[in-house]
């Protein structure tokens, strides 16, 4: 099975300020030290149907904001968005239409694309979601190594990042189980989809199920 690790690979995208972000960036990971300065590009210049309610944080149409979640700028909210009770979101973050970020959620410099769910306790840090992703409850994006060393993703090759914070990448449609723990650097495939409690790294193949972490079939 192909392990593809490319944005062009792993996300379409039709939301004009998320795909400025995504021009130019051979693999997702790249985005991730982008993702502050794009922000401030775009309040700069001004986002058409969006409303700034407070310095830093815009938001566009029939977004909800829970009185209780907590939003430190600089923030961009699509439309249709529900952040929900108690969500922390810790700047540097990008969010597109239709997503949902649930109770106890906690977010930072991260871009979610276009229905993506993170509805129940979910941490997503230096992380890209794609589009119609979802986590499920619990299940969290570890983004920093226990020797504090840059990440290297390990797919086919091995691809050197020099990050030294990456969480994981989701492509378009993954769907990971309750309680996942997704270490830093795991690249997770279109349409594939993990088992609850599973330990994600490396590369995974689009269009599968992970049974277990030495389990991987192709989806039929």
């Amino acid at each position: 099975m192909i392990k593809k690790v490319k944005t062009a690979e792993l996300f379409e995208c039709d939301i004009p300020y998320i795909a400025e972000l995504l021009d130019g960036s051979e693999y997702p990971w790249e985005i991730l030290p982008k993702i502050k300065s794009h922000i401030e590009k775009l309040i700069a210049e001004g986002l058409d149907g969006f409303t700034e309610i407070q310095s830093g944080v815009w938001v566009g149409h029939d977004v909800k904001i829970s009185p209780t979640a907590t939003v430190i700028p600089p923030v961009v909210i699509g439309h249709g968005t529900e952040i929900r009770v108690g969500a922390f979101l810790r700047g540097n973050v990008i969010i597109g239409e239709g997503c949902v970020v649930g109770n106890s959620c906690e977010l930072k410099n991260c871009l979610l694309m276009r229905g993506a769910q993170v509805p129940h306790y979910n941490y997503v840090g230096d992380s890209v979601l794609g589009n119609f992703s979802h986590m499920g409850a619990g299940a969290v994006c570890s983004n920093l190594k226990s020797d504090g060393k840059a990440v290297v993703v390990h797919g086919d090759r091995d691809y050197a990042t020099g990050l030294r914070k990456m969480g994981a990448i989701l492509g378009d449609h993954a769907d990971i189980g309750c309680g996942c723990v997704l270490n830093p650097g795991t690249v997770v495939g279109k349409n594939t989809s993990v088992y609850p409690l599973t330990s994600l790294r490396g590369v995974i193949p689009a269009d599968c199920i992970v049974k277990s972490t030495d389990n991987t079939v192709k989806r039929k």
